[in-house]
């Protein structure tokens, strides 16, 4: 039995480390909010907790993140909030150089 639970906690924290690797690199690359390391900071536990389902895909865990806005952390919402409006800004200035 004792064996058993070995290899079941190994298997948990080797899932566990694939998953905050994973959802590290969806806040770091996701197209439609481009993360900084104090996001993936502040929003890592968030990822996991809301959207661990959604890894590995990246547009999934994404969306599952802006979807679930109001349950993330407030420290996690304000720095998407900060960063959105930074994308927002930097397009609409792309656009009107144009």
């Amino acid at each position: 039995m004792t064996r058993y639970r070995t290899i079941a906690s190994l298997l948990k924290t080797t899932a566990s480390l694939l998953a905050f690797t994973a959802t590290a690199f969806a806040l770091q690359t996701s197209p439609g909010l481009a993360f900084s390391p104090e996001a993936q900071q502040m929003c890592s536990g968030d990822a996991m907790r809301l959207c661990s389902n959604e890894i590995p895909d990246i547009p999934r865990i994404t969306a599952c993140m802006v979807r679930n806005k109001s349950q993330v952390s407030p420290g996690c919402r304000a720095v998407m909030e900060r960063e959105h409006a930074a994308a927002t800004a930097s397009r609409k200035r792309e656009a009107a150089a144009q």
